[in-house]
């Protein structure tokens, strides 16, 4: 009998709360028509769209809407940190908040999220064929001579593992674990909020 090793959580949550994803959506365009620094950095960066992610840190005192996905947040990371059986003295702090406003072909490249132990994002508006969210089994690297897994594997075995956003829906991760946005191949902009706990 074969039992699983190193499991890596992820964690979802649908907060289908409409009131709060239009204030959300609504903020986040109000940032991308306000925000020059951030829309300096992200054509610099070739970003395509608009992210506050290098320009601002303090958006749950800016409008209420990010103040109370912030305490949605909170509730949800204490949950994750105890399925994961983290020892803390202390519930995880919410340590950056990000809005990005993609636009139907970008993409993020792969990456973690260093100095953090449990990183997200929520979804706020997403239009038909916006890109997916993939996942990297970390042991990829070391797999040597490992076949190739068959397509109808379980996801706790395939190497990679992509998550279709819809709206309302929450992701939570150890922020360790590398993962990209894939480029969308629909109409439309993809509003979401991404984050970290320290």
């Amino acid at each position: 009998m074969a039992r699983n090793l190193f499991v890596t959580k992820l964690y979802s949550a649908e907060l289908p709360q409409p009131e709060l994803l239009a204030d959300l959506a609504r903020a986040i365009r109000s940032l991308a028509a306000d925000d020059l620094a951030g829309r300096r950095w992200s054509r610099k960066h070739r970003y395509s769209g608009y992210t506050s992610y290098a320009s601002l840190n303090d958006l749950p005192k800016r409008d209420p809407a990010f103040g109370e996905l912030a305490r949605l947040l909170a509730r949800h990371a204490a949950a994750l940190a105890d399925e994961a059986a983290f020892e803390l003295s202390r519930k995880p702090r919410l340590d950056s908040l990000w809005v990005n406003l993609l636009k139907s072909s970008g993409h993020h490249s792969g990456h973690i999220h260093p100095h953090s132990i449990i990183s997200g994002t929520f979804y706020v508006e997403v239009p038909k064929g916006s890109g997916s969210i993939r996942f990297e089994d970390p042991r990829l690297g070391l797999m040597m001579s490992a076949p190739s897994r068959r397509k109808d594997a379980p996801d706790d075995l395939q190497p990679f593992v992509t998550v279709e956003p819809r709206a309302g829906l929450l992701l939570m991760w150890e922020s360790w674990l590398r993962h990209e946005v894939l480029p969308g191949t629909g109409k439309g902009e993809r509003l979401s909020i991404s984050f970290n706990f320290a």
